[in-house]
C-alpha cells in the first residue's frame, strides 16, 4: 500500500513540474517576458496570491493564464491530498503494524528472544526459523527492521529497557539471546533479562575476556566469544585439517540437511525404567548412531556404553545422513 502512495506521490510531484514548466515556456514565448519574469509570473499565478502582472497581457496570455490558474488548482489540490492521504495512511499502517506484532507476541510461549540483528544475531535467526523455533528480535534500527519484517518478527526498541523485553514476552521466554555489539550493553540486558525471568536460559556475547566473567556473574548461563571461536577454528584448520573439515560437514542446517540431531529419551519412549541405549536399537530402525547421552543433571557422556541405563529427562546426541535423521524424526515423531 505505501509503494501505491509512493508513486501517486511521483505522479504528484511530476505534474507540479510539468505545469510550472509549461507556465514559464508559455510566459516566455505566448507574452514574450523575460525568463526572470516568466517564472515570476508562473509562481504568482499558480499560487494564486494576486499580485499585478509585470506587464500588459495580450488576448493570448490572458487565455494561457485562465488555463494556468486552473490547471494549477486541480493539480496543487491533487498534490496535497496524495501527501495528505500517504502521512495518515503511513500512520495508520504503522500502528496496524504494531498492534499485530503485539497480538504476534501474546501467543508466543517458551520461545527465543534475540536482541540485536547483526551479523551475530542475524545467524542466531536463520539458524532458529531452519528448526522452526518461534522466536522474535529485538532491534531499534528501523532501517533493518523493515527491511527483514516480512520473514522475521521484530520488535522495535532498546532492549536495556526493562518495558521492550515485557513487551517481548520475557516472562513466558525459555532462552534470550545477547547479541549486541558492546559488552557493557550485553551486560545491562543479561542483568535486567534475569530479574524479570530467574528460569530464563540466557547466551550472551562477548568481545573481551575480562567480560565473560562478569557476564556469567549478571545471570549469563552461557557466553560466546566469537572472535576466539574463530581463531581457534582457523589455527585447527592447520593443525588438524582434515578432523576440522569433517566437523564443518556435521551440518545442522535445517531440517533436509541434517547430520547431528539431539532427543529426549521421552520422545522414544514414555517408559525408560529399567531399560538402556542399547534396547532403543536406533542403528538397526533408522540406521542412527548414538554419540553421546545427556544425563538429566546436565552432565554430558561421551560415546556412552550400550548397557547404559535410561533415566527420565535424559537426551541422546545421534549422529547420521540427513535422509537417516529425517527416518528418526519420522518414526518417533520429533518435532
Amino acid at each position: 500500500m505505501l509503494r501505491l502512495f509512493r508513486s501517486k506521490i511521483y505522479i504528484a510531484i511530476g505534474l507540479v513540474i510539468a505545469i510550472l514548466t509549461i507556465g514559464i515556456t508559455g510566459y516566455k514565448y505566448i507574452a514574450d517576458f523575460s525568463w526572470l519574469d516568466a517564472v515570476y509570473m508562473t509562481i504568482i499565478t499558480v499560487a494564486t496570491v494576486g499580485f499585478m502582472e509585470v506587464h500588459p497581457l495580450d488576448p493570448a496570455s490572458k487565455i494561457f493564464t485562465i488555463f494556468l490558474i486552473i490547471s494549477s488548482v486541480f493539480i496543487f489540490a491533487f498534490a496535497i491530498s496524495v501527501i495528505t492521504e500517504y502521512i495518515l495512511s503511513r500512520n495508520s499502517l504503522q500502528l496496524l503494524k504494531k498492534k499485530k506484532v503485539k497480538n504476534k507476541i501474546s501467543s508466543l510461549n517458551n520461545h527465543v528472544i534475540v536482541c540485536g540483528f547483526g551479523r551475530n544475531g542475524m545467524q542466531a535467526a536463520e539458524r532458529l526459523k531452519a528448526y522452526n523455533r518461534p522466536f522474535i528480535v529485538i532491534e531499534r534500527d528501523k532501517e533493518i527492521a523493515e527491511k527483514y519484517e516480512d520473514e522475521i518478527l521484530f520488535l522495535d526498541g532498546d532492549a536495556s529497557d526493562d518495558s521492550v523485553l515485557h513487551d517481548a514476552g520475557v516472562a513466558r521466554a525459555k532462552f534470550l539471546i545477547v547479541t549486541l555489539p558492546d559488552d557493557a550493553d550485553n551486560l545491562f540486558v543479561v542483568l535486567s533479562a534475569r530479574q524479570l525471568n530467574e528460569s530464563l536460559f540466557i547466551i550472551s556475547r562477548a568481545s573481551k575476556v575480562s567480560s565473560q566473567k562478569k557476564l556469567l556473574l549478571a545471570g549469563a548461563n552461557k557466553v560466546i566469544m566469537p572472535d576466539k571461536i574463530g581463531g581457534d577454528h582457523m589455527a585447527s584448520l592447520v593443525v588438524i585439517p582434515d578432523l576440522i573439515t569433517f566437523m564443518d560437514k556435521l551440518s545442522v542446517e535445517g531440517e533436509h540437511t541434517t547430520n547431528v540431531e539431539e532427543v529426549a529419551i521421552e520422545d522414544f519412549d514414555g517408559e525408560v525404567e529399567g531399560k538402556s541405549l542399547r534396547d532403543l536399537d536406533l542403528r538397526r530402525k533408522t540406521g542412527c548412531t548414538i554419540i553421546g547421552y545427556i544425563e538429566p543433571n546436565g552432565n554430558y557422556i561421551i560415546n556412552p556404553e550400550a548397557d547404559l541405563p535410561l533415566a527420565a529427562k535424559s537426551k541422546v546426541i545421534v549422529l547420521g545422513r540427513p535422509e537417516q535423521i529425517q527416518r528418526l524424526n519420522e518414526m518417533f515423531h520429533i518435532q
